[in-house]
């Protein structure tokens, strides 16, 4: 992934309770692995307007109905190509290994589920479309967005000035990054990257937390302290080699840091944070968002499907059923300040 950083690439859930963490990791991987192209997905809309939301999700999630139906003065605004298709096509970059709780197979071991899938079906409920899902690699998912195969991308994208060049995007979710180290540490990050000195951290390849880590090793570095960058070929990978004392810390997304705590907790080898960060630097707040081919029309009315569920409470209920609360924006904006060009 290096031209599309950020994918926040979040922590895997372990599949049956008293398993490892470890061995959930692997039988996830496997199970998304095999559910490439175009997906089912645990969300569904009756005809009734009802989509509910966090359907097998193995306990990561509160299964929860919400009414939503067609807003036809947002439709209106859509591409005629768009609504002539009576789709929406939603790209998410989950394959191989998934990143819950946000995209991921669910229980049944096949079908894509997670908050990210969820929230492409209510906006589609919200612009009168037939959700389809198309899973693929994140380096394809953005490959579908250029192709117009995909109408828009759900996949914990983070907005950058950088991608703004040839993506348009409607934000919807704050954007924060952390550090997950055992429990027993004492290590804190505490907000200073001077308290990396002497570390050996984590941190997935093509993410925007990979290029944070990497600016803060070569500020380290012209002082005269090391800082050591390690990457693994999965997050089974990672979390052994931090339970093994490999890594002193996995620096990814919060989300699945402050989740896979949870998963931890009653393990032989606990987790906590320890330390959060923005994704988009000091000086700004970042923010995920929907991401679309640049002038296609599509993010605008996507914007004004997603305060709508705002201002409807759905959004808001989307976000609790899957523990995301604390994620919340007051407002979607269409191409709002992202990650600045000197530091994405």
């Amino acid at each position: 992934m290096p031209t599309h950083f950020s994918r926040r690439s979040l922590i895997r859930r372990s599949l049956i309770r008293g398993i490892t963490a470890a061995s959930a990791v692997a039988s996830l991987a496997a199970g998304l692995a095999a559910c490439g192209g175009d997906s089912d997905a645990a969300t569904t809309t009756d005809v009734a307007g009802t989509v509910t939301v966090g359907q097998l999700s193995n306990g990561a999630a509160q299964q929860t109905e919400l009414k939503v139906s067609e807003v036809k003065s947002i439709s209106a605004e859509l591409p005629a190509s768009v609504r002539r298709s009576g789709k929406l096509e939603i790209g998410v970059g989950a394959l191989p290994d998934g990143f819950p709780p946000l995209a991921y197979v669910g229980s049944d071991q096949k079908t894509l589920t997670g908050a990210e899938p969820d929230f492409g079906r209510l906006v589609a409920a919200v612009l009168g479309l037939k959700p389809e899902l198309k899973n693929s690699t994140w380096e394809n998912m953005f490959v579908g967005v250029d192709s117009g195969k995909v109408d828009v991308a759900f996949a914990n994208i983070t907005d950058t000035e950088e991608r703004k060049k040839k993506y348009d995007f409607a934000s919807y979710r704050k954007d924060n990054v952390g550090f997950e180290v055992l429990k027993k540490s004492t290590w804190n990050f505490d907000g200073d990257y001077e308290n990396l000195a002497g570390k050996t951290v984590a941190v997935d390849n093509g993410t925007n937390q990979e290029k944070i880590l990497l600016e803060w090793q070569t500020k380290l570095k012209k002082e005269g302290k090391q800082l050591t960058v390690k990457h693994f070929a999965s997050k089974n990978s990672t979390y052994l080699a931090l339970t093994g004392g490999k890594i002193d810390a996995y620096f990814a997304a919060n989300p699945g840091v402050a989740y896979h705590v949870t998963q931890t907790a009653k393990s032989p080898n606990p987790t906590r944070s320890a330390g959060t960060f923005s994704g988009a630097g000091a000086s700004l707040q970042g923010l995920i968002a929907a991401t679309t081919k640049k002038d296609s029309g599509v993010a605008a009315p996507i914007a004004d499907a997603i305060n709508y569920l705002i201002k409807n409470g759905q959004y808001a209920k989307w976000l609790s059923a899957w523990n995301l609360s604390d994620e919340a924006v007051a407002k979607a904006e269409v191409n709002p300040a992202g990650l600045p060009l000197d530091n994405s």
